[in-house]
């Protein structure tokens, strides 16, 4: 890095369709970073370059443009949109400067970045809003601007006013300096009066940003007590303090696709986006020390190997070094799909590592072994999974290994081998992400797989008592196998699992072989009459007979086998489902439609209340069975534009309405045959 030049990496984030990438494509554009600018018609110069995101037309994973403007070393980092990604945003926040929330000009879709905004409030990093597409919408900006007020748990602070709105845009007064522009397509703005319609609207706006930032300014408080104007320089540093330290929320507006507001918003990173040095100390890194890195992603190039995107947070760092254990091979600079060797990386610089095996994502590197681990985001809990298996058996072996660096790359995925339902199940944040995951498997590691929904683990149990007698023999030559037993079966209470008891007296059955009885019917447990486990239920053993050369564990495990099955159909049989307190997060305004989704859904209602520190969200608790949590996240995001999302633990076994019960076992039988 130059050393007049000063690092500043930069998230760029929000929600899918607000035009981060095309913001993205205009800010290196205008820095001239690169010749032209891509459009999403035509393919992006920088960004969704890989075969996933060209089939679904949208960002698929955080794409890196480095580049130089002016004094700024800078870094952006466009993160996908869609909620189902939301983990691969989350993951590099811990390691920028200052993140942009890119929103579409639409009150309605504002409550779409509640979760970035609450995200990014949890790590204390530094944001700003950019109104995108503000030649679309016909809403009164100062509605826009009420929508993030109620979004944000931070003040909101304009820096721009529209002039105009939709087709009749014309461009913005800037209320640091109270001055309008005019936009230029392709050009800077020229600056114009301001007109006198606004102007009354102008000076509240630009006293209510100065009222909010007094809050934070004694100086500047003190100031406007007394009815004087402080310098623009004084308000510039306030902008800068507030914002570095995450006390206020800033907004800018524009055109992302005609580089309209992009150059203002590039002079804003300039000038009052904050410092490494700030970053520095956030975190606790600031002072001198051993090397230490923190990797924010990892790619596995199909030819070049394991690739650890990293923010350098005390350098310097040079190829060859050894961090974490692991000696680095290989250092880049990357600008989209482009990368360029370097020898050196500074402090501050986001850069690509290679050869880094035994490095994760989140994981903090230093050559220093006591190096304590840095903050990293959260790692979200699953909501919807698939089976999976290869079409064709020889990728078995290749299987693990390739989905162990799918998970590598996105810790939001978690791989299950189901042993009791013989499933291999891929788990995610929805149907996107998992089908985003398994065609990387056939993209990158060409393995091809065939996916359904899983199957519920179902159980059984009895509602009474009964007794049963087993008896095996056999006779074919030599020693025969005799086994006679009888027993008692009545249920327990729900949770209780399996109980056995022996009550033979006088030796009836020889002590030797009461544990293989005891295992037999553990063993004939594991399929009732149903088709499924049985639970809850207790076998005691009461009598039987032996043969003093016949009998064997091995054939009283047969004779309990036969007693169960005989015995169990005339316990009368029921089905059980597992059940799942679920806890759902949506906006107040559609809980409404959540209860009723709950009730379509056979569960639970235990309450809602308030989401704490959710501004306009609210929590409901439900008890929903497991074989209706399937599709709970689709059914969920389509009610709430997409934001709704649900935390599940298991809760307990239930019974299986009569009629229901009837077609599971029906199918289950017809699988099984």
């Amino acid at each position: 890095m130059d050393g007049a030049r000063r690092a500043l990496n930069v998230a760029v984030v929000g929600p899918s369709g607000s035009g981060k990438t095309t913001l993205v494509e205009s800010l290196a554009f205008v820095a001239g970073a690169i010749p032209r600018r891509g459009r999403s018609s035509d393919g992006f110069v920088l960004g969704d370059a890989t075969p996933e995101a060209k089939s679904r037309q949208m960002t698929t994973e955080v794409g890196v443009a480095s580049f130089a403007f002016e004094d700024l070393d800078l870094t952006l980092l466009d993160t996908p949109g869609a909620v189902e990604l939301v983990q691969e945003a989350r993951n590099v926040l811990p390691g920028v400067d200052l993140a942009i929330v890119v929103v579409e000009p639409l009150v309605e879709r504002v409550v779409a970045i509640a979760p970035t905004l609450n995200a990014l409030d949890a790590l204390e990093i530094p944001h700003l809003v950019f109104i995108n597409k503000m030649d679309r919408s016909e809403q009164r900006y100062r509605d826009l601007l009420d929508a993030l007020r109620a979004a944000s748990s931070r003040p909101v602070v304009p820096h721009q006013y529209a002039i105009g709105r939709g087709e009749s845009l014309v461009g913005y007064v800037d209320l640091l300096t109270e001055q309008a522009y005019a936009y230029q397509p392709g050009q800077a703005s020229s600056q114009i009066a301001i007109p006198d319609d606004l102007k009354e609207r102008e000076q509240e706006a630009h006293a209510e940003m100065l009222e909010t930032l007094a809050d934070f300014d004694d100086d500047l408080l003190e100031a406007l007590l007394e009815d004087q104007e402080p310098p623009t320089e004084h308000v510039l540093r306030d902008l800068q303090k507030t914002l570095g330290a995450d006390q206020v929320v800033p907004v800018f507006m524009g055109v992302a696709d005609q580089d309209m507001g992009t150059r203002r918003l590039l002079d804003a990173l300039r000038r009052e986006a904050p410092t490494a040095e700030i970053s520095a100390k956030r975190v606790g890194m600031d002072g001198d020390g051993p090397a230490v890195v923190q990797v924010l992603k990892t790619v596995h190039q199909p030819h070049a190997g394991k690739l650890c995107i990293a923010r350098v947070w005390r350098g310097p760092i040079k190829d060859g070094l050894t961090l974490g254990g692991s000696r680095l091979s290989g250092m880049v600079r990357l600008l989209g799909a482009e990368q360029h060797g370097i020898q050196e990386a500074a402090t501050g610089m986001i850069v690509g590592l290679g050869r880094l095996e035994n490095a994760s994502t989140g994981d903090t590197l230093s050559v220093d072994a006591s190096q304590s681990a840095l903050p990293r985001s959260e790692t979200l809990k699953p909501m919807y999974a698939l089976a999976i298996r290869p079409e064709n058996r020889s990728d078995d072996v290749k299987l693990s290994a390739a989905l162990a660096k799918l998970v590598d790359e996105d810790p939001s995925l978690v791989v299950e081998q189901n042993a009791e339902l013989k499933e291999l199940l891929v788990w995610g944040q929805g149907d996107v992400h998992v089908r985003l995951a398994l065609d990387r498997l056939a993209q990158k590691h060409k393995i091809a797989v065939s996916a359904v929904p899983p199957h519920t683990a179902y159980r059984e149990t009895i509602r009474k008592a009964g007794s049963a007698h087993g008896r095996h023999k056999k006779q074919s030559g030599g020693h025969g196998q005799f086994g006679d037993v009888k027993i008692e079966i009545r249920p327990l209470a729900r949770g209780e699992g399996f109980q056995f008891e022996n009550k033979i007296v006088g030796g009836a059955v020889p002590k030797q072989y009461i544990p293989a009885v005891e295992a037999g019917a553990k063993e004939c447990l594991e399929r009732g009459p149903l088709g499924f486990p049985v639970v809850d239920v207790a076998v005691t053993l009461v009598d039987g007979q032996f043969h003093s050369v016949d009998s064997s564990e091995m054939a009283f495990k047969m004779a309990v086998a036969l007693a169960l099955k005989e015995g169990l159909p005339r316990c009368s049989p029921i089905l059980l489902e597992p059940v799942d307190h679920v806890t759902v997060s949506v906006p107040s305004d559609h809980t409404s439609k959540i209860l009723q989704l709950v009730s379509q859904k056979r569960g639970q209602i235990l309450g809602f209340e308030p989401k704490a520190e959710w501004s306009g969200w609210d929590e409901v608790k439900v008890q929903l069975p497991h074989d209706e949590m399937s599709d709970l996240i689709i059914n969920l995001r389509s009610l709430t534009q997409g934001v709704g999302f649900f935390e599940w633990s298991a809760d307990r076994l239930e019974v299986v309405p009569d009629q229901l019960a009837e077609k599971v076992v029906a199918h289950h039988h017809a699988a099984a045959s």
